[in-house]
């Protein structure tokens, strides 16, 4: 009797539980509201503006909590439209021209579905080979687009904060920096280094180390002059150089450090070489464009960001290290309740190159439009922004009093508003009141800097949806708030 009992109940909670799964009905019904809502949201950008700072329809968000019974799809989409899409910055916009867009290919969003539906498990290649060799074919095409060869390997992590995090951790490891030594390690960037670097050397434990911020030249470049007598110096009074980190394609200005010769200078003095290139790395797919980043292949350590230059959906960065090992020294663990995994290795597992044991089968975001798109039109868009750049900064120079900060080097650059008979301090309140024109109404999205005391703002052209028609939308923009500020002051 007390086993029918129990009987009895699981069937009662099974059938309860099948809700989860659905019918054939219900979950085309699902899908094709989804579907829907979707298709009319990428119709609708084209016209659309890319931000919106009324956040009034949001305030309703709290009125829907997380209850026992759960609302109609219906409802939810709703409260999503009004709550959750419609206010703040509309990433996925072509007249998104801020930050660093991508805009999110379509068909990564199928490899987004696909991966959520099947539940592979990518960390480990006894649980999901398959998987483990789609991550592993992505890293691969990463490396040969910088030029690394040989004994590299890599991860895919959520972002560049995340890659960043795992590369410099393996710095720290192969160099075998212990705390007792902090006091004399030494560790060099630039002002322009993204401030995600600066949490990776805190949350690795470096932040006790002494970080030495080395000037940029007049190009906002590493001055490579100053590191090399930098590093000499920290040696004549027993300190211990160990990472230079630079940079291929600040956030800031978009510019290149000269990487070739701080890999000379860290081959001579025996650094380790971490190149930031989340944003600019992959322009290196590009044969015109492999020049900038001369001596990148020699970095020690390299992060590069899909979601950037490849266009896809915000949550994919990859580290590589140039020596596989230095990873696994850093990152590899083995368990007893592993050793199923452990004893059929067959290639290298995610997990044992990066903090993640479960993690998200990302790498099919990357893979299926790559597999269904090929390369070549991704190499179209980069060359498509690279131009638009060219001519937005063209443009802007036709714009009286416009500076243009730093020449373009790829497709982000800084430029300011500059009136000759104004103050530094008037000309920094007509560049920020200019930004929050622009914002209030929203028809394109664009962000602001500090240069060296200078309110600057700046273009960063990467969403593979902007085209000429939106960069001639933002210079109408600067033009059109210029001259309304103009009139009214």
């Amino acid at each position: 009797m007390q086993s029918d009992s129990i009987i009895d109940k699981i069937k009662k909670l099974e059938k309860h539980v099948l809700a989860l799964e659905g019918t054939p009905t219900t979950r085309k019904m699902i899908q094709g509201k989804i579907q829907a809502y979707c298709e009319n949201f990428i119709q609708n950008l084209k016209e659309g503006i890319a931000f919106n700072a009324i956040h009034e329809d949001a305030c309703g968000f709290y009125d829907y909590p997380i209850c026992e019974n759960g609302y109609s799809l219906d409802e939810v989409l709703d409260l999503f439209d009004r709550s959750v899409d419609k206010p703040g910055l509309n990433a996925a916009s072509g007249r998104h021209l801020a930050y660093v867009p991508g805009g999110g290919v379509p068909t990564a969003a199928s490899g987004d579905y696909l991966a959520a539906i099947t539940n592979k498990y990518a960390g480990v290649f006894f649980a999901g080979p398959g998987a483990v060799r789609i991550e592993n074919q992505m890293i691969q095409f990463c490396a040969n687009a910088i030029g690394y060869t040989g004994n590299y390997g890599g991860n895919l992590a959520s972002g560049g904060s995340v890659a960043n995090l795992i590369a410099i951790a393996a710095g720290r490891d192969a160099h075998k920096i212990k705390g007792a030594n902090y006091h004399k390690t030494v560790i060099y960037g630039s002002k322009h280094m993204h401030h995600c670097v600066d949490k990776s050397i805190r949350i690795t434990g470096l932040k006790e180390c002494i970080y030495r911020d080395i000037p940029l030249d007049d190009k906002f470049r590493m001055d490579v002059g100053i590191l090399s007598k930098q590093i000499k110096t920290d040696l004549s009074v027993g300190l211990a150089p160990f990472m230079v980190i630079a940079s291929a394609g600040t956030t800031n200005c978009g510019v290149i450090d000269p990487v070739n010769e701080i890999a000379n200078v860290c081959e001579k003095f025996k650094l380790w070489l971490h190149v930031d290139a989340a944003y600019g790395g992959l322009f290196c797919l590009l044969e015109e464009e492999k020049a900038k980043f001369k001596g990148i292949e020699r970095a020690d350590s390299i992060v590069v960001d899909p979601h950037k230059a490849l266009f896809l959906p915000y949550g994919l960065g990859v580290a590589l290290v140039k020596n596989v090992e230095h990873l696994l020294k850093s990152q590899f663990y083995e368990a007893d309740y592993m050793q199923d995994a452990i004893e059929n290795r067959n290639e290298i597992s995610p997990a044992e190159l990066s903090p993640e044991l479960t993690k998200h089968f990302r790498g099919l975001r990357m893979w299926l439009p790559l597999q269904i798109h090929g390369v070549a039109p991704f190499k179209s868009a980069m060359r498509e922004k690279l131009l638009l750049t060219k001519y937005y900064c063209d443009e802007l120079r036709k714009i009286n009093n416009i500076r243009i900060v730093n020449e373009p080097e790829l497709s982000i650059f800084a430029y300011r508003y500059e009136d000759p008979s104004k103050s530094k301090k008037e000309n920094n309140s007509i560049n920020k009141r200019l930004v929050e024109e622009i914002h209030r109404d929203g028809k394109v999205f664009l962000s602001s800097t500090t240069i060296e005391g200078e309110v600057c703002l700046r273009i960063a052209i990467l969403s593979f949806r902007t085209h000429l028609f939106e960069i001639d939308l933002a210079i109408n923009e600067i033009k059109t708030k210029l001259g309304a500020m103009t009139i009214n002051s």
